[in-house]
């Protein structure tokens, strides 16, 4: 019985983990892709306009 009790946590991480991947493939695409993309490419573009922003004060 011992080895019952040393497979079920591997066996029960590994449900969980192949449940997840595919939660996550079924997730992309579908009708919110355009507004996620939208959304990644507007924080994208506020971060690269902010890291080429220049110093007042200079170093």
């Amino acid at each position: 019985m011992d080895y019952v009790a040393a497979l079920l946590p591997p066996v029960v991480m590994a449900a969980f983990f192949i449940g997840l991947v595919v939660t996550i493939v079924k997730s992309q695409g579908g009708p919110n892709k355009a507004k996620e993309d939208a959304a990644v490419d507007s924080a994208l573009a506020r971060a690269d306009s902010v890291q080429q922003t220049p110093r007042a004060g200079g170093v």
